[in-house]
């Protein structure tokens, strides 16, 4: 059985900012397998299901982001789960828009979510499946960038990116991390400069 826990907020004005892409991840992969994730469980809701053939406890934390390791300790506790078991999604500033990145362990960056799940859980050697959301200038404060609504062009990109992350998480399940870490993890090329191509 896997833990996959989406980072966000949960109160509806927080529903289509940056900080909630890995709610959203959950409610696409929730979407795709037919599981009801509204069940009150561990300070989270959570729903139970299969996917890829595998079974799975889809989570989103209701503790607000900065105190999302509690939620995620007690699922694990209550499922009798190790952090191998644990893969967790969160938004991420330093990724470009519209990009993900897989990886079986490391440091939480700047993500307060990912710090206290680190915090909590003792260890940050667990997958996770980072939603970039960084846009293409400097940020004067990257608090205001995440918590604000997103515009309709970037939700495109983000509704893009969370369908890519439910293709990786069934791939995750199916054929492992690293299958889906050589996939997915790839630098998307430039595109070519017109005046190359003349």
């Amino acid at each position: 059985m896997r833990l996959i826990v989406g980072l966000g907020n949960p109160d509806p004005e927080y529903q289509w900012t940056p900080h909630n892409l890995g709610f959203m991840a959950v409610d696409e992969l929730a979407n795709r397998s037919g599981i009801r994730v509204e069940r009150p469980e561990g300070k989270a809701l959570v729903g139970r299901g299969k996917i890829a053939g595998e079974e799975v406890i889809l989570a989103k934390p209701q503790t607000y982001m900065n105190l999302s390791g509690v939620s995620v300790r007690d699922l694990l506790g209550k499922y009798e789960l190790g952090t191998e078991d644990l893969l967790l999604m969160w938004d991420e500033a330093q990724l470009p828009l519209g990009t993900i990145r897989i990886h079986p362990d490391g440091s939480a960056g700047s993500h307060n979510g990912a710090k206290s799940v680190i915090s909590s859980v003792g260890t940050q050697e667990f997958a996770r499946l980072r939603l970039g959301c960084g846009p293409d200038h400097p940020l004067s404060s990257r608090k205001e960038y995440v918590l604000r609504p997103m515009k309709k062009a970037e939700l495109e990109v983000a509704a893009e990116m969370i369908g890519e992350a439910g293709d990786a998480v069934e791939m995750i399940l199916k054929q492992g991390l690293d299958a889906a870490m050589t996939k997915y993890n790839r630098r998307k090329p430039e595109e070519p400069e017109e005046a190359e191509q003349k």
